[in-house]
């Protein structure tokens, strides 16, 4: 296959930020290319360079053996589709897709022939005539895509021609698409974040993120053997875990020795184990090779997403003292205000400022009549590292004061070193109006309680997912109520026909085949 396009070291920044970090790419004659990633990547950057509607900072762009790279967009033997398909609404259809080649002089017979034969390839042969304002999305789409192919380029460039579209017509339009190019026989070169669409059409995927290339291949290679876990996240859904290549063929993870296909890993490597969720079989606990719970299961018309939980997360209890709301009333200046007690670890105190323990506190002040926020002008305190209870006294300007406790107390946290995880939170007092008015309570107790989790091996942060509790916010009255929070455990997501009962002990089962060992050193996310 005669080689086409090659981006050499394409380099591009936009207002001194860095977006093409040095790109190169081949692109071969009939080839379905789709540039994949998320919003940001460079994906249509590169387009629009190839394009020649962008010049790159530094780099080459071959074309057919020539180089492009200064060459202006009406001498590129390429034509492009842009999402806003940009037709001429005084123009019908026909006149439309004949525009390029009017321009061009082609002779009245010789342009009536081409847009025939291109209206007939996309199914509009029967709406020459037709107003492009009377047109649905997906003809709008096609007649884009006629009046592009008519001219007869050698690369159609398509930026995210089917991100204007429903759902249905789009999946319609994929096909057709494909469809089309197979006919005409030239390259496209296909810019979306959609994953399944670029699974649907593509000859060649290149997945992108933050202006670099992560992997290049086919939908079946990028879906089966990702390069790393980015791409594997990003390309369809997968569970991937932590685990130790012991040897060739052999795989650790959860504790337990697993055959699979892949081999040429340093002995006990560190890898990402990869697993697809339509790989993964529910079956009778005993014959699974994991054992589990259900923790969810949602129906999305063709199979059951079913969320299966082998091993809890990190988690960690706090004591929740919720009393009356008894704000501190001053009628001569027209102030309210209020302060919670709260606690903190000796560690805290050395980072200790007003605004901290004006968080912490909760401490607010406001007039009455109008709610309006008044500032907190003074915090006093004093407070040493030893275990107790010391007051801090809030003003404001006019002299309203609330006086509450900081309360020291031992460090509240759960070592977990199974998951190499750690995650910490702090008892907490509220009142009952601020459980009642809260909107988002799961995440204002994570604030209140300073809850945070993270990786012991490098500090980063890991995401609590879950606040469990056993009080009604509506209802809740004054006394002491318990928060637990949580990190995900080893959760496993399974697609699966078979409906499955919440909370129920299950097996997973799967083959060498379904596991797909990654090494961490290939661009971890």
């Amino acid at each position: 296959m005669k080689k086409l396009i090659q981006f050499k070291n394409i380099v591009k920044y936009f207002d001194g930020q860095l977006i093409l970090k040095g790109i190169n790419l081949d692109i071969y004659e009939n080839e379905f290319v789709t540039l994949l990633g998320p919003s940001g990547c460079g994906k249509t950057t590169l387009l629009r360079i190839l394009g020649g509607f962008l010049e790159p900072d530094e780099g080459t762009v071959v074309f057919d053996g020539e180089n492009i790279t200064d060459l202006p967009p009406h001498k590129r033997d390429l034509n492009t589709v842009f999402q806003k398909y940009a037709l001429f609404p005084h123009l019908n259809v026909y006149d439309n897709v004949a525009f390029g080649l009017k321009l061009k002089g082609e002779p009245a017979d010789i342009i009536e022939q081409k847009v025939t034969r291109m209206l007939k390839l996309v199914g509009l042969a029967d709406f020459g005539k037709r107003g492009v304002h009377e047109m649905s999305g997906g003809q709008q789409q096609r007649v884009a895509i006629a009046r592009a192919l008519v001219n007869e380029p050698k690369v159609l460039l398509l930026d995210e021609p089917l991100g204007a579209l429903d759902a249905k017509l789009r999946k319609e339009m994929q096909k057709e698409l494909k469809k089309i190019q197979k006919e005409v026989g030239i390259t496209f070169i296909f810019v979306t974040h959609d994953q399944e669409e670029a699974l649907t059409m593509s000859d060649k995927i290149v997945v992108m993120k933050e202006g670099e290339i992560q992997q290049i291949g086919s939908p079946t290679d990028i879906y089966n053997e990702p390069a790393n876990r980015y791409v594997a996240n990003f390309i369809g859904a997968s569970n991937i875990v932590d685990g130790i290549m012991v040897d060739d063929y052999k795989v650790i993870f959860e504790d337990k020795q697993f055959e699979c296909v892949d081999h040429g890993f340093a002995p006990n490597e560190r890898v990402d184990v990869v697993i697809r969720p339509e790989d993964l079989d529910i079956v009778a606990p005993s014959k699974g090779k994991l054992k589990g719970i259900v923790k969810s299961v949602l129906f999305k018309g063709v199979h059951y997403e079913t969320v299966v939980e082998t091993k809890a997360g990190t988690s960690i209890k706090v004591k929740m003292t919720v009393d009356e709301d008894k704000p501190v009333v001053n009628e001569a200046a027209g102030e309210m205000m209020s302060a919670d007690d709260f606690y903190l670890d000796a560690e805290d105190i050395d980072t200790l400022t007003d605004a901290i323990i004006i968080d912490r506190a909760d401490a607010q002040a406001w007039n009455p009549e109008t709610d309006e926020r008044i500032s907190i002008s003074r915090v006093e305190y004093e407070i040493s590292k030893q275990n107790g209870t010391y007051p801090v006294t809030f003003f404001t300007s006019a002299g309203t004061c609330v006086t509450s406790n900081m309360i020291v107390d031992d460090v509240n946290r759960d070592v977990n070193e199974d998951y190499g995880e750690e995650i910490y939170a702090v008892n907490i007092f509220k009142t009952v109006d601020d459980i009642q008015e809260s909107i988002a309570l799961k995440t204002d107790l994570k604030i209140w309680a300073n809850a945070v989790a993270f990786d012991l091996e490098d500090g980063s942060p890991v995401e609590i997912t879950d606040v469990i509790y056993d009080f009604d916010p509506a209802t809740i009255t004054p006394g002491e109520y318990y928060v637990t929070f949580k990190t995900t455990g080893y959760t496993y997501r399974v697609d699966t026909t078979d409906k499955s009962e919440v909370g129920a002990a299950v097996g997973l089962a799967f083959t060498p085949e379904d596991l797909h060992i990654m090494s961490k050193t290939q661009g971890e996310d």
